[in-house]
């Protein structure tokens, strides 16, 4: 499948670790850097009703950050209503997360944008349907994998299992971020350097706990993240920004 230079599949270590957080950065800089990404929640589960139209925060987030600007049905196949694992959302309103609907899209998204952010659901073995996961997802697309490692207790140990994982589907570890959930976990220092000893792949950068008074709008949150983060260790990222 034709990829654009610059695409990544953004997975994590389990549920709300800052995988949208993390995304976002990679479209933030990426636009820094001239390139024209596209960012694609292809399952997202839990959406409410807004201004006329389902919405997810996570998917939002994406597109409020893309440079490409795309029908929320194209970067987000699967909008599922229920805040529960998607291939339970799935089955209760009737729509089956099917995984070639979910390649079309991407191959359209990437002929669209000389880049393409592509978030997972959950962590990085969270079932879609009844035969299929996020990791089979990961591995037909094929992509360079970024982990976020959420910094909170069992960190280790679910960051290392992960990684074997991601191994274990033949895919590539681009690179790997830090990002604190739990600011008051105690030895973080130590348990950032454990995981360096230990994942053979570049530490891209670890983000600390941002809070809503030192950067109140979601903009600027991204964009305080994305200072402690560096991709030019990711394959294919841009290595001529323009000036500016």
């Amino acid at each position: 499948m034709n990829s654009p230079a610059c695409a990544y599949f953004v997975a994590g270590t389990d549920t709300e670790i800052g995988k949208t957080l993390i995304a976002s950065c990679l479209l933030h800089a990426l636009a820094a850097a001239g390139v024209a990404a596209a960012g694609m929640k292809p399952v997202a589960a839990g959406a409410e009703w807004r201004d006329g139209a389902w919405h997810n925060d996570d998917a939002d987030a994406l597109a409020a950050h893309a440079g490409v600007s795309l029908p929320p049905a194209l970067a987000t196949p699967y909008l599922l209503h229920q805040p529960t694992a998607p291939h339970i959302a799935a089955k209760l309103e009737n729509h089956p997360i099917e995984l070639p609907l979910i390649f079309e899209c991407y191959q359209r998204i990437a002929a669209l944008a000389g880049a393409v952010v592509v978030e997972g659901v959950g962590g990085f073995r969270v079932p879609l349907n009844d035969t299929m996961d996020t990791a089979d997802l990961a591995r037909q697309l094929g992509l360079p994998v970024v982990l976020v490692v959420g910094l909170r207790l069992g960190a280790i140990n679910h960051a290392l299992l992960t990684t074997e994982a991601i191994a274990a589907r033949g895919l590539p570890l681009a690179g790997w971020v830090a990002n604190t959930v739990d600011p008051d976990l105690l030895n973080s220092e130590a348990t950032v350097a454990a995981l360096a000893s230990r994942i053979d792949a570049p530490l891209l950068g670890w983000v600390p706990r941002i809070s809503a008074g030192s950067a109140p709008t979601a903009i600027e949150r991204v964009a305080a993240a994305a200072r402690y983060l560096n991709f030019s260790k990711l394959p294919g990222w841009p290595t001529n920004p323009p000036s500016i």
